[in-house]
């Protein structure tokens, strides 16, 4: 049996008098690529930002490996962010000052279980994975938005985080870098990275094992497929399908 290794109940969030999730429970599964889809407004980022700790909930409670983050402290869940997490959004925030293998060693030196050599050699080796040998001394502005995003792709894998969030990040990029960057996440999840993706593109979705379906703050379906292979016309099939069933 999976064991969750993030666990919401009862999650409500507003904003002002408005309610954007009402009482959600969810599991995210360690090992997992979880994607979770949705129309605009459906409220799929709010959802992510509570689990990842980045915003607090109006009532209910988060649990991570067990221990309810919803009580923790703004310093506790900076260290757990820091230490636990790994973020890429759809903007990559890079530091424009820096370039790219700045960017990506920064993430090390301000994980407390990192030394020095172990943060070069790690920034080294996810420049090679990331194939960004030849961007690593450029600026942010000085690169192409594929080339960026990898960059950011790399900072959020550097500390080795338990969970992966990524919040729409393909949604800036053209079809060739989408990809990239999908094949990235995908080969993380395939050495055990857990993942979660906030996405509303399909091609982004059918990279997840596991899909919710999120509709005026509620989770209202759930699909699960085997493993990414690559193309397969019975896997778009499979999910095209369901999302009918959402008058996607």
């Amino acid at each position: 049996m999976k064991k969750a290794i993030l666990h919401g109940t009862g999650m409500i969030k507003r904003f002002e008098e408005t309610e954007v999730l009402h009482g959600i429970d969810i599991d995210i599964y360690a090992g997992d690529f979880t994607v979770i889809m949705g129309s605009s407004g459906s409220g799929k980022s709010t959802l992510l930002y509570a689990l990842s700790g980045m915003d607090r909930l109006s009532e209910g409670s988060i649990f991570y490996r067990e221990r309810e983050i919803t009580k923790a402290s703004e310093k506790e869940l900076e260290s757990l962010r820091a230490g636990e997490f790994g973020f890429v959004f759809q903007r990559t925030h890079l530091v424009s000052n820096l370039t790219l293998e700045e960017n990506i060693r920064m993430a090390g030196l301000i994980c407390a279980s990192m030394s020095e050599q172990e943060t070069r050699e790690r920034t080294a080796g996810l420049i090679d994975r990331m194939g960004l040998s030849g961007a690593a001394k450029r600026l942010p502005s000085q690169v192409s938005g594929g080339e960026a995003q990898r960059a950011a792709v790399a900072r959020a894998l550097m500390g080795r985080p338990a969970v992966l969030f990524a919040d729409e990040p393909t949604g800036a990029l053209n079809k060739a870098n989408t990809v990239e960057v999908l094949n990235l996440l995908t080969a993380a999840y395939g050495e055990g990275q857990t993942v979660l993706l906030v996405t509303h593109d399909r091609e982004a979705a059918l990279r997840g094992n596991r899909i919710l379906y999120l509709e005026d703050g509620m989770v209202t379906g759930e699909l699960l497929l085997t493993p990414y292979q690559g193309k397969d016309e019975v896997r778009e099939n499979q999910l095209s399908h369901w999302l009918e069933g959402f008058r996607w």
